[in-house]
């Protein structure tokens, strides 16, 4: 999607506006087998406030850019801050996800000092422990449901 298409469709954002780009490292399971790959997807403010914090993540870094400098023309604009670290996947539906992390920051502006304009920061608490499968599906079935007391729903 192009940056004019992008800002077409969110008349709200400008191309100067804040957003915070992190590496994840996720997993994809294929044939049983699982493979690691790193992801590069908008950090929302909320979840960069809670990383700051040092909850365990996946992020090895995050940088904060302006809208500008992360799409060009038709292309996104992977920052070269990023690129040193081997083969890097674009998240899945990158463009709207940035647009939807930026207006978080819009909203709470104070987020915007924890990482400045062009900083990559790198302390977060970085852990696999809980690895995050990204092409995972869940199955629900008539077992999962939670056998409640036949008192729940009476009025006694």
């Amino acid at each position: 999607m192009s940056s004019t298409a992008l800002f077409a469709q969110a008349s709200d954002l400008a191309a100067d506006d804040y957003c915070v780009l992190g590496l994840a490292t996720c997993f994809v399971r294929e044939d049983g087998d699982i493979e690691q790959v790193t992801v590069l997807e908008p950090i929302p403010s909320a979840a960069l406030e809670a990383l700051v914090k040092g909850v365990p993540t996946s992020y090895q870094l995050a940088c904060a850019k302006t809208l500008g400098e992360i799409f060009q023309g038709e292309t996104v604009n992977i920052p070269s801050e990023l690129t040193a670290n081997g083969e890097i996947n674009i998240c899945d539906r990158f463009a709207e996800r940035v647009a939807a992390a930026t207006r978080t920051y819009k909203s709470r502006p104070e987020a915007q000092e924890h990482i400045p304009f062009g900083v990559v920061k790198q302390d977060f608490n970085y852990s696999l422990e809980r690895k995050r499968v990204l092409n995972t599906s869940r199955a629900v079935s008539t077992e999962d449901n939670v056998k409640q007391h036949s008192h729940t729903h009476k009025v006694l």
